[in-house]
């Protein structure tokens, strides 16, 4: 079949298996470029088929070393569909691993389940022995709990109906965008599903089946991002979550022997869950623009080679509230203000002069394996 993008909004239906590997080909030689770094020796990666879970892993094979085992919620190609990008990024991962020497293992189910997590438990014990690292990068939409209750996530605001500009992605056209607040059970549900709960339930299972190390580190991943977008992001449902990942952090160092339990605060990047957020595709666009003239831009495997290489190396770099401040580059004074100038005056018309839209959707579509110019995308691909 010859693979081309199916694009209805801010989803594309299809992935490329060529374009998904010359993805992470391109990730890993970046990581071999910067040398080799201190780091964990065994890893296990809660969401490592996408975005930041993904270049977490590469980071820690091919940075540090690392043993890495995997969990993923991917869907394999059938005769009429092809696989998720995941799937195809975790087999691309997994093949340069093994050319390179590296333990690289992954599991395919839910990983809010208690049986995944045993399979986990098991596969530690006869791989691994203990891990030093967990890095949870859970992204998922639901969660069916064990007596079959599903909790979904929403993207909407806790303080009333929020309207902004907003990029609208099926027309590259500047709209006024509007967010209604969530009832009480939608942000709860929200907490659910985005929170820190199932990260403190793998903690506690691991820590009880004795495959952690004496000392390691657990790391979850937030944001927080400028004023601009608090009533949609860090006051809103999403918000909420994240906050509740933040406590959930300090409860592990707690309650868990031998942890040190961080959240690390990342760059804004385009993701299929960013893209689903009404004004924010546009605010990315635009600090896209702003720090790319800079020199300041950062993709997910800058980020996570960054946070690797400087954050976490002996002691760990952290602010007042104990957050790694991995967006720190995208918060700095001379960026947000020069993002807040061209946000009064983006329109239609300027957009391209004011937001780097090319880059915004050259992202997209890289996570689904299109638009590399290596790539041949004229090839006959077989599904399965």
């Amino acid at each position: 079949m010859i693979i081309e993008p199916k694009v209805r909004g801010f989803i594309c239906t299809t992935a490329h298996p060529d374009g998904c590997r010359e993805n992470v080909k391109q990730q890993i030689e970046y990581v071999k470029s910067r040398g080799r770094m201190e780091g964990p020796s065994k890893v296990l990666v809660i969401g490592g088929s996408t975005g930041y879970g993904l270049a977490s892993r590469i980071a820690a094979a091919f940075g540090c070393g690392a043993a890495t085992l995997g969990i993923m919620f991917e869907k394999v190609a059938t005769e009429k569909r092809t696989a998720t990008p995941g799937w195809y990024n975790t087999m691309a991962f997994e093949g340069f691993a093994e050319e390179d020497g590296l333990y690289a293992r992954t599991l395919n189910g839910d990983a809010f389940s208690m049986e995944m997590k045993e399979q986990t438990v098991q596969a530690i014990r006869e791989d691994l022995g203990q891990i030093d690292m967990v890095i949870y990068s859970l992204a998922a939409p639901r969660r069916t709990m064990p007596d079959g209750t599903v909790y979904s996530s929403v993207l909407k605001t806790t303080n009333g109906i929020f309207t902004n500009k907003s990029l609208n992605l099926r027309n590259n056209q500047i709209e006024e965008a509007s967010i209604s607040p969530a009832s009480q059970e939608e942000t709860a549900a929200t907490v659910k599903v985005m929170g820190g709960e199932d990260w403190m339930d793998w903690m506690r299972v691991l820590s009880r089946a004795g495959v952690l190390a004496p000392h390691f580190k657990t790391l979850a991943y937030s944001y927080i991002g400028p004023e601009l977008t608090y009533p949609v992001y860090y006051e809103g449902t999403i918000g909420m979550a994240k906050q509740h990942l933040c406590e959930t952090a300090r409860k592990i160092n707690q309650e868990i022997p031998g942890a040190e339990a961080l959240v690390s605060v990342n760059k804004a990047l385009v993701t299929q869950a960013s893209s689903a957020i009404p004004i924010v595709p546009l605010y990315m666009a635009i600090l896209y623009h702003v720090m790319k003239e800079k020199g300041l831009h950062e993709g997910c495997i800058q980020q996570m080679d960054r946070l690797f290489r400087e954050k976490l190396a002996g002691q760990a770099e952290t602010d007042g509230s104990g957050l790694i401040r991995l967006d720190d580059y995208e918060m700095r004074e001379d960026v947000q203000s020069e993002v807040m100038r061209l946000w009064e005056v983006v329109n239609t018309e300027n957009l391209r002069q004011c937001a780097d839209l090319e880059g915004y959707w050259e992202d997209f579509y890289h996570m689904f394996g299109f638009g590399f110019e290596n790539v041949d995308y004229t090839r006959d691909v077989p599904l399965t």
